[in-house]
């Protein structure tokens, strides 16, 4: 997969793709990653990329010229015709994989579907990503035209889309075959069947008085796998009760959770 972003502060990404999974599945070659500069297709000394809003109000806007003018390039499309008939030179440098196929391209924005493990799912399956990170007061509405997706982490605002597009990218890159060392890893996640996961536990047995579950000690692994359902149904149900009812339960696991009175408590 290549997952490339566009940005006023592309530094940001440097700590999160270069750790853990994400400089992991650079390395085997699973994933491709570049950060690009908005600023780079700018043409005034400031290298500016927003200006007043019209109509007034606080904060600054996005401009969306450097934002199309960034996109022709990363895609590269052929350079733009002038008024006059003249072929312009395509601006800015030249992106790493503006050969291959057009990228899907994604907009962080409030306004945008809420992001969910399904929606992670669906980005995984895409060959190729462009994340366009908005700043200060948003995007100018026009820019709107490039997206393929328009995404929100939730109800809340964040100093800049490049946070919430590295939140996006770890989600979508767990879930590509070997980033992640166990085989089925991101399938036992949670949220992947609708439900939070179970309780996990590892070494010492017993800690401060408290001991692991004997289940979890039997080595039956039919039984632990019942046990662990059956938890990951109860926290479901007493943490996040608002997603039992999108969730694929059998009638058992439905009459268990309503025989355990955990659905009604507030």
């Amino acid at each position: 997969m290549i997952i490339e972003t566009l940005s006023t502060f592309p530094a940001m990404y440097e700590s999160v793709m270069g750790s853990s999974m994400m400089k992991r599945a650079q390395e085997k070659g699973i994933l491709e990653f570049a950060a690009y500069d908005l600023r780079d297709w700018t043409h005034d000394r400031h290298r500016t990329t927003d200006d007043d809003p019209y109509g007034g109000g606080a904060g600054l806007v996005m401009k969306c010229e450097p934002i199309f003018e960034a996109y022709d390039a990363i895609c590269g499309r052929e350079p733009r015709v002038s008024p006059t008939g003249l072929e312009q030179p395509p601006t800015g440098p030249h992106p790493r994989f503006c050969d291959a196929a057009l990228p899907k391209t994604v907009f962080l924005t409030p306004c945008g579907r809420r992001f969910d493990d399904a929606l992670a799912t669906e980005l995984s399956r895409e060959g190729r990503l462009l994340f366009v990170c908005g700043h200060y007061e948003g995007i100018d509405q026009r820019a709107y035209r490039l997206a393929d997706y328009e995404i929100s982490l939730g109800d809340y605002v964040l100093t800049s889309g490049e946070l919430a597009s590295m939140v996006v990218i770890d989600a979508v890159v767990r879930k590509l075959d070997g980033v992640l060392g166990a085989v089925n890893g991101a399938a036992d996640e949670s949220f992947v069947d609708g439900l939070l996961e179970p309780p996990q536990y590892t070494r010492p047995a017993v800690f401060r008085g408290e001991a692991v579950p004997e289940v979890l000690l039997s080595g039956n692994h039919a039984l632990i796998d019942s046990w662990r359902r059956d938890q990951s149904l109860i926290r479901t149900a007493r943490l996040r009760p608002d997603l039992l009812d999108g969730a694929d339960l059998s009638a058992r696991e439905r009459e268990f959770v309503e025989r355990c009175g955990i659905a009604d408590e507030g």
